[in-house]
């Protein structure tokens, strides 16, 4: 029988699966329909390794959660009930369980960030400051309670709609509101007086 466990093998024969929706490829999988994973993998993995970076602010750890979230996405396929819910909303809400359940394992003042590639058309010190800037934006992140990262990442990184994350975190839309917002006016403190340093100007 063909490994299901990695969906990203082959994508030959996928061109048809690739305009289907995320419910019906999920339900493809569970008829034993390996092309449909690998191409639900190739949608929703990148989404979901993107928020647990954020979350989570280390590489290694990210594309574990990714790799758990995936799995159980899998394991749930057969109980799916088309209609009830997105499965990326599902799979967001999976993927920040599990990143809460690594941060509570982790000491509160440890980050073991994992340098992303440097871009080869930045010179030198362009490279260092859009580096100062990422790591300012994690430590910024890394320092808002869970709830209120949870929001700003979902709104303001991936730019999901607050109906969306609302069903994702489990609230209503205005507690997102509020979440955002909060999350918004405490990374605009801790990084007050550093835009000089990170090269923004003012305003």
């Amino acid at each position: 029988m063909e490994d299901l466990t990695s969906p990203l093998q082959d994508v030959r024969g996928t061109d048809c699966a690739a305009d289907a929706s995320d419910d019906a490829l999920l339900l493809q999988f569970a008829e034993g329909d390996a092309a449909a994973a690998r191409v639900l993998t190739a949608r929703l993995g990148p989404k979901c390794f993107s928020v647990a970076q954020r979350m989570l602010g280390n590489r290694a750890e990210a594309e574990d959660v990714t790799q758990d979230a995936m799995m159980r996405l899998w394991q749930m396929a057969p109980k799916w009930v088309p209609g009830q819910a997105k499965v990326s909303t599902w799979l967001y809400r999976v993927t920040l369980n599990l990143c809460v359940d690594v941060l509570r394992k982790k000491r509160p003042d440890r980050l073991d960030d994992v340098p992303e590639p440097e871009d080869e058309d930045l010179s030198a010190a362009d490279r260092l400051q859009e580096a100062a800037r990422k790591d300012a934006l994690q430590m910024a992140l890394s320092q808002l309670p869970d709830r209120q990262r949870q929001a700003v990442i979902l709104r303001h990184i991936e730019e999901l709609p607050n109906p969306e994350i609302a069903g994702i975190m489990g609230i209503s839309t205005e507690a997102v509101e509020s979440l955002t917002a909060r999350g918004k006016r405490a990374l605009v403190a801790i990084l007050a007086g550093r835009q000089d340093e990170l090269g923004y100007d003012d305003g």
